[in-house]
């Protein structure tokens, strides 16, 4: 009979799925900065980014206040062998007069009582960090914020509501002056608990409050976080769920009761889920359905007493000692007389039924809510099962006999792919306030000093216009006969007298080598009205044993390749004019002469370094003595790459590369130019900048990470600027300071892989693809792309030196994928990352030379066909002096 009449109150799983369905919509909503002003269920961020780690250690002070008793936590994380929590705490009383009075009242009053706390405690001298539990909904933009939307839960303070809790507190604490407080962090109670129980067992990323009201809170993806900024990392979310319903999406399944409680709360029309669920209204729903089937005759022989019709007189309390198993029955008869009603046996034991549908109700509602947020962490990570922990904490799962086992039967059923731990709450959520402000001050700790560490990278203003000023010295230094042996950066001649005019013509071969790649291309260039140049190319592969093997073997794996590539085009018989880009430091004496100073970039075949490497070539040539070529140009990348834009643009009269390596020529004045005889007109000079700083002249800018990546490389001591910004180095410096950082605590728990411990296993590339994929807002890669950006100084520095002008600059973006180096057009990864680099880099050139109008133009189609084109203009050169 009772079934019946309460048979709106018993949800099939069919209806709680569709419930399940309808909460997860309203999560949706919540989450997206469009529909959240006018969603039920408001998904506030809490700015909690992170739970307990292990490593937090300090002495804090929690304030819990969320009913009618305010307590206070003095809570000490020590690490003494093993993490320990040691905590202290007094309960204070709010009277009712304080809860429905001014704000200031209630305030004064929770300042007061600190202040007692701290005298007790003999703090009163210290300022300890404090996390403030406020367990009523709140709008965060920071930690230590809170802004009131609504009180809940009998509390009716004026003139808290749209105000900030924090402020609020922090004003009562100032007008007494008689202690100081620092309030790292306000959360709320369900978040206390997740951080308690997540202190425990680091799985736990769900909290759940069922006492007098209800709540849940859960790690959520920031990429789902529209009222954030940023896509990276979690964030805690508290769901504020005790408003779903309030836009009438549970009108179906709520009963005349449930309005009946609603229309004589103190929030008619709100938070009407937890009016269905919670513990401050379970007492009352069953009153006022023994009162419904008392009148109708169903109950107490119809009997109705003044007890029985007092709001409040049959509290939930009572429902839980209704429902024990054993003395249950007696407890129903103990308590109905209480209330006058003289119950039969079969009265008890309709009322213990009433008490268990209610409450039963409220466990399969809270289990479907919650199964909504377990399929949200389900979908965030791509599993197909999820395995996590719930903290909850409340009186009603604790103290009613058979609530919790409810609870997880019903979650377990609704949502079979979820292995979940429900973990008790047992130091409540005071404790996890102190948690949070733990966690809050190990990572402002840990900021501190991440941001220490990586300032400096950050090079000011100053700093760059200092280095702008040695890298001038350096050049000046190289350019001069009487300092250009001992001058580290090399400002090597090139013999490249003249940028393309337009009337080059022929085919021509080109030759690329500088990185593990090995390139061979035929260059059909046409002049006249419609220039074009047709391009055909091969590329092949340089083993790294003949990289690091003999020269001999070097040259003549070269020659194979080239042998290949004239069999594939069919024109081995043509002897023709052949440019040769070599993109190693090499001292010209001629056009077709380079002596090849030192390897780098990873290359160490012997007996080359001091020799020529045009003449190795011929040698090789000669010993396969099966095709005869012109070699009329050896070239550096760099020069190449400016040649390949001068074409499209005459202006253009500087080349920049950042790849696998770096370094940059630009066009000279010949009276500048002291190792070449003559002064008229202009030569490209190849600076060779990579070893800028190789005499210790920026010892003061590179960090232990610099430093550390040069003693390990192949040629400690060399090539230091070099180290500093190209793609062949900047994984290894990430690495490095991956390494530091987790040594010192900051990142992966402290536990070093033995992978990341694999020099070069951090490729440069996964710095474009973090970047790409907006990691960019993580400090440490943001700085380190800042670093990036700095090297742009050096440009300007050509529009100083004597009659240049710089209009025009070519640039080869191959700065960030070490398998992409200057020997052709790079793939969408680097074009995406080039963007970011360049943006900063063309502002800082902006930045340093003013006066100077500058253009980047990206170079299509790499060095190689800069070597074809220097060839045509070596050859039209020596046409005309013939």
């Amino acid at each position: 009979q009772i079934d019946k009449y309460l048979y709106a109150m018993r949800l099939s799983d069919e209806t709680l799925l569709d419930v399940m369905a309808r909460f997860r919509r309203e999560m949706k909503n919540g989450l997206s900065r469009d529909f959240n002003p006018t969603a039920a269920v408001k998904m506030l961020p809490t700015f909690v980014r992170s739970i307990p780690d292990g490593s937090e250690k300090g002495d804090f002070i929690a304030l819990d206040l969320g009913g009618s008793y305010f307590r206070i936590l003095r809570v000490k994380v020590s690490h003494e062998k093993k993490q320990t929590v040691q905590m202290e705490s007094e309960i204070y009383n709010t009277p009712e007069d304080i809860m429905h009075g001014s704000g200031t009242r209630l305030f004064d009053h929770v300042a007061e009582c600190l202040g007692d706390f701290m005298e007790k405690q003999q703090i009163k001298d210290k300022k300890l960090p404090v996390g403030f539990t406020f367990s009523f909904p709140c709008r965060q933009s920071k930690l230590d914020e809170g802004i009131l939307i609504t009180w809940t839960k009998r509390f009716k303070a004026s003139g808290v509501e749209g105000a900030d809790v924090v402020r609020l507190l922090n004003r009562a604490i100032k007008k007494r002056g008689d202690y100081d407080a620092d309030i790292m962090a306000v959360v709320n109670d369900t978040v206390g608990t997740m951080m308690t129980c997540g202190f425990d067992d680091q799985r736990c990323e769900v909290g759940l409050i069922i006492g007098t009201g209800t709540n849940a809170c859960y790690m959520e993806e920031m990429r789902h976080i529209d009222l954030v900024e940023g896509d990276e990392g979690r964030m805690c979310i508290n769901t504020e769920w005790g408003a779903f319903g309030d836009d009438g999406s549970l009108e179906d399944i709520r009963t005349e009761f449930d309005r009946e409680i609603d229309r004589g709360s103190l929030n008619p029309g709100k938070q009407l889920f937890e009016k269905m669920v919670s513990g401050l209204y379970m007492g009352e729903l069953v009153r006022l359905i023994l009162v419904k089937m008392a009148k109708e005759g169903l109950l107490f022989e119809g009997r109705i007493t003044p007890e029985l019709l007092t709001k409040g007189k049959f509290e939930t309390k009572h429902v839980s000692a209704i429902e024990k198993s054993k003395e249950g029955l007696n407890k129903a008869k103990e308590i109905l007389t209480r209330l006058g009603v003289e119950p039969s046996h079969e009265d008890c034991i309709a009322v213990q039924h009433v008490c268990t549908i209610v409450s039963f109700r409220s466990a399969n509602l809270v289990a479907s809510t919650l199964g909504a947020i377990l399929n949200q962490l389900r979908d965030n990570k791509g599993v197909g099962r999820l395995r996590t922990t719930v903290g909850v904490d409340g009186s009603l799962y604790k103290m009613h006999p058979q609530y919790a086992r409810r609870l997880h039967k019903t979650t377990r059923r609704l949502v079979p792919d979820s292995e979940v731990r429900f973990l008790l709450s047992e130091s409540g959520s005071g404790k996890g306030a102190a948690m949070v402000t733990a966690v809050a001050y190990r990572l402002s700790e840990q900021h501190r000093l991440i941001d220490e560490t990586l300032a400096e990278f950050k090079l000011t203003h100053e700093q760059l216009l200092q280095v702008k000023k040695r890298m001038r010295a350096e050049m000046e230094a190289g350019l001069k006969k009487k300092t250009h042996e001992t001058a580290k950066v090399k400002m090597l001649p090139t013999f490249v007298r003249s940028t393309p005019d337009g009337t080059e013509n022929g085919d021509f071969l080109a030759l690329d080598l500088g990185g593990t790649n090995f390139r061979v291309l035929l260059v059909k260039i046409r002049s006249g009205k419609r220039r074009t140049v047709e391009m055909h190319n091969k590329i092949y592969a340089i083993p790294i044993e003949v990289m690091q093997g003999t020269g001999e073997e070097l040259f003549d794996h070269i020659v194979t390749c080239i042998s290949d590539f004239l069999d594939y085009m069919g024109i081995k018989g043509a002897r023709l004019p052949l440019g040769f880009t070599f993109s190693f430091p090499c001292k010209q004496t001629s056009l077709d002469a380079g002596i090849l100073l030192n390897w780098t970039k990873g290359f160490k075949a012997t007996d080359c370094e001091g020799e020529d490497v045009v003449y190795l070539l011929r040698e090789g040539i000669k010993r396969r003595e099966e095709f005869d070529l012109d070699v009329v140009a050896v070239v550096n990348d760099t020069v190449g790459t400016m040649m390949t834009c001068a074409y499209e643009d005459p202006n253009c009269e500087i080349g920049l590369i950042v790849g696998t390596g770096s370094n940059a020529c630009y066009m000279e004045e010949m009276r500048n130019i002291e190792m070449v005889d003559g002064e008229q007109g202009r030569m490209c000079v190849n600076t060779e900048w990579g070893a800028f700083g190789d005499n210790g002249c920026l010892d003061d800018i590179r960090t232990i990470y610099d430093k550390a990546v040069d003693d390990y490389s192949l040629n400690a001591g060399k090539q230091r600027y070099e180290k500093m910004i190209s793609g062949m180095y900047l994984g290894e410096i990430v690495r490095n300071i991956l390494i530091d950082f987790t040594k010192r605590g900051f990142l992966f728990r402290g536990q070093i892989s033995e992978t990341l411990k694999t020099r070069h296993i951090f490729e440069t590339k996964f710095l474009s693809q973090i970047e790409r994929e907006g990691l960019s807002r993580i400090p440490l890669l943001y700085n380190f792309i800042c670093l990036l950006g700095n090297q742009a100084v050096f440009l300007c520095l050509f529009a100083e030196m004597p009659g240049a002008s710089l209009e025009d600059v070519s640039v080869q973006p191959v700065a960030v994928l070490p398998s992409v180096d200057a020997v052709g057009p790079p793939s969408p990864t680097a074009i995406v990352s080039f963007y970011s680099f360049s943006r900063i880099m063309h502002q800082t050139v902006k930045d340093l030379a003013p006066n100077c109008d500058v253009t980047f133009l990206l170079s299509e189609d790499g060095s190689g066909k800069g070597a074809a084109l220097i060839t045509a203009v070596g050859c039209r050169l020596r046409d005309a002096e013939q």
